[in-house]
């Protein structure tokens, strides 16, 4: 919802027979239908200078203010009891293995009955009790984020100083991230480093992309630890660095280059893995070849995190292998 309040709207003739609420959600498009239904409840919402409900018929003719936004419920983790892998933990810090499949922390417009179960944020809380609250209610610990479908090594603050210190570590570009991919396709060079800004694609917004310009500045580092020629195709292992940490970025640069990580879909990898004979094939009947088969996640792993220590500067080093899942993908990929 724009700064700009208030917000004055007229109707015209064309408009008549709408529901006020439908209007309003034409004329503010980033802003979604339930969130124009709260403007109103809240009493945010004014036609001909009254007070409303979102099922009102308009007739045109009508002036609609909207007088502020929308006052949310603050969105506050709660403490879950689930498992976690925790490498490394002291008073100052601690660094887990996230699972693929867990959220860091709620996103944003989550509720507390919908979106805010499960994360790596609620277990925290439950395992480890206090943690630093620079990052606020919603993200307490948190100093930088894996996505969702990411498996590997996150760094977490117990205390303020520790993240401000940690923070600053990630802003001087100090910490040293070290990933594994496996993407499609064979990559040209065993090494290389791709730099391309990114920044929100204009059309699907939940993506990332490398085609705009003014985008932020992101450089990846990759080397090739193995060639796979398959059945299915053929596949690269990578391992790789990142200099900045910005928003899907392994993920947007792999696919800026024609190599989409295996299971993401998001950015061009397909559902599933099929054999070469069968691709683009419609035919009826028992096909030759071994059976099509998907991961139901990116492969994407933090395998290696080293950064020092926010009170001892001492170097912390830690490593975590390839979750079972990745291990027996990339064993049957080999050993068709």
């Amino acid at each position: 919802m724009p700064n700009q309040f208030p917000l004055t709207f007229a109707v015209t003739p064309e408009d008549a027979g709408q529901r006020l609420d439908q209007f309003l959600t034409t004329k503010v498009p980033q802003v979604s239908r339930a969130r124009v239904q709260q403007l109103i409840d809240q009493h945010q919402v004014l036609v001909n200078q009254n007070e409303t409900k979102p099922s009102l018929r308009l007739r045109g003719g009508e002036t609609i203010q909207v007088l502020g936004p929308a006052k949310l419920e603050p969105l506050r983790a709660i403490p879950e009891d689930i498992p976690l892998d925790l490498v490394y933990e002291d008073d100052d810090l601690a660094i887990v293995n996230k699972p693929a499949g867990m959220m860091v922390h709620a996103g944003a417009g989550a509720t507390e009955d919908e979106r805010n179960r499960g994360t790596l944020v609620n277990a925290l809380l439950h395992r480890l009790g206090a943690l630093s609250a620079v990052g606020g209610e919603q993200r307490p610990g948190i100093v930088h984020r894996l996505d969702k479908d990411t498996s590997g090594l996150i760094v977490v603050a117990k205390n303020d100083e520790a993240h401000r210190k940690l923070a600053a570590q990630f802003a001087r570009r100090q910490v040293k991230k070290t990933y594994i991919a496996l993407v499609h396709g064979a990559m040209k060079t065993d090494r290389g480093t791709i730099h391309a800004s990114i920044s929100r694609d204009s059309v699907r917004r939940v993506r990332m992309t490398t085609r705009r310009s003014g985008g932020r500045e992101a450089i990846t580092h990759y080397q090739v630890r193995q060639r796979i020629d398959s059945p299915f195709g053929k596949f690269t292992l990578l391992e790789l660095k990142i200099d900045t940490g910005r928003t899907h970025q392994i993920r947007v640069h792999l696919s800026s280059q024609g190599h989409p990580v295996v299971g993401d879909v998001l950015y061009g990898a397909p559902r599933e893995i099929k054999t070469l004979s069968t691709k683009g094939s419609k035919k009826i009947g028992p096909q030759s070849g071994p059976e099509p088969f998907s991961l139901p996640r990116n492969f994407l792993h933090a395998a290696a995190l080293e950064l020092h220590h926010p009170r001892t500067e001492e170097l912390l080093s830690c490593k975590a292998p390839l979750p079972p899942e990745l291990e027996s993908f990339l064993a049957r990929l080999q050993n068709t």
